[in-house]
């Protein structure tokens, strides 16, 4: 019987901040109309997180979710939890015009920790990372230099970066090269009152 890895099956890297492919991770899109009570329950209920604002990420200890467009959400949970939570939310949809699909295994996940997280994303993404812009629990789907992908902030020193899975060793080498040493711009650190 054949094992199931992620896309990088772990790799890591350490140079200017830590970069990490996160391994497998449940991931549920769900689209639909995001006004409807019944879609906002079902999302809810699925990740076990509060209904996120706009651009806003939302986690539990169950689970996340992430407002992805006007029409999506992203749901994320356990791997091994994904075809039960995927079962339920499709009874409790029930006949509500709404679509939900597991992606897992067509999406990768890279962890971006370390000081100089802000200035290593800054050289890849065309978003406003300033402090007072792009702050915890926000995220955004953007580029990764020349592919789509989603981010956001688990704390100050923290991003986490979704891709599409057959991309993910070009996200891995590029965040690599901007991570490399002797690559510090300090950006973000001139910003910083102390």
């Amino acid at each position: 019987m054949s094992e199931t890895i992620s896309a990088l099956n772990n790799a890591g890297y350490s140079g200017l901040v830590r970069i990490d492919e996160t391994g497998l991770q449940g991931m549920i899109t769900l689209r639909g109309d995001l006004s409807l009570t019944t879609v906002k329950k079902v999302a809810t209920t699925a990740s076990g997180a509060t209904f996120p604002g706009q651009r806003q990420i939302t986690v539990s200890d169950t689970g996340a979710l992430a407002w992805m467009s006007p029409d999506e959400l992203l749901i994320l949970c356990p791997y091994e939890e994904v075809s039960d939570r995927l079962a339920k939310m499709t009874k409790s949809l029930g006949n509500t015009n709404a679509l939900a699909v597991d992606v897992s295994d067509a999406r990768a996940i890279f962890a971006i920790s370390g000081e100089d997280a802000r200035d290593v994303m800054a050289k890849l993404c065309p978003v406003d990372l300033h402090p007072e812009v792009f702050k915890p629990g926000e995220i955004r789907r953007t580029r990764l230099a020349q592919i789509a992908a989603a981010i956001w902030m688990e704390d100050d020193d923290t991003f986490r970066l979704i891709c599409f899975r057959s991309v993910a060793q070009y996200a891995y080498d590029v965040l690599k090269v901007a991570a490399a040493a002797g690559s510090a711009v300090g950006f973000h650190k001139a910003d910083d009152p102390a």
